[in-house]
């Protein structure tokens, strides 16, 4: 299973449309994971339009973005938790084993830096953000690969 992960999409102010490097990727994902801050429904429908989408409520998500604080989910066997803001770094992993005890991975978002760290049977995974970069270099997204409830694949990818 192919999954796209995406975070701080932020539109209408960054996301007009669907940037074609992201769309690039787009069109091969069986699903998509979006930890929050899409700002408004649109991008979740034109989303929809390559995959399923799960996503989650981020602090700038309007009213029109319906979506729950966490979700825990489980793809191909791969039990997967989300949340948008996982609070500072420090103790950020143990933070998230306890929130989500279950989990083998979990995708977050909201400082719009990635991250793929793992530790303690967890793997947290942020994607960043594929329009607003802030102080990174590139914007990202994530590409995973799900197996037999085995995650094969975890690679953050520049897009800008």
């Amino acid at each position: 299973m192919n999954v796209v992960a995406l975070s701080d999409t932020h539109a209408p102010a960054r996301w007009r449309s669907c940037p074609p490097r992201v769309a690039e990727h787009l069109r091969t994902a069986d699903v998509i994971l979006h930890a929050g801050d899409v700002c408004v429904r649109a991008v979740l429908d034109e989303l929809a339009a390559y995959a399923p989408v799960h996503v989650v409520k981020g602090n700038n998500d309007g009213p029109d973005v319906v979506a729950p604080e966490t979700l825990e989910l489980t793809l191909e066997g791969l039990r997967i938790g989300m949340i948008h803001d996982s609070g500072p770094a420090k103790g950020r992993l143990a933070r998230l084993r306890r929130r989500f005890p279950e989990a083998a991975l979990v995708v977050f978002g909201h400082s719009h830096i990635p991250l793929d760290e793992s530790g303690d049977g967890l793997r947290i995974f942020n994607p960043g953000s594929p329009t607003d970069r802030r102080r990174q270099p590139h914007g990202t997204l994530g590409l995973l690969t799900v197996q037999d409830g085995v995650l094969t694949r975890a690679e953050i990818v520049p897009v800008t």
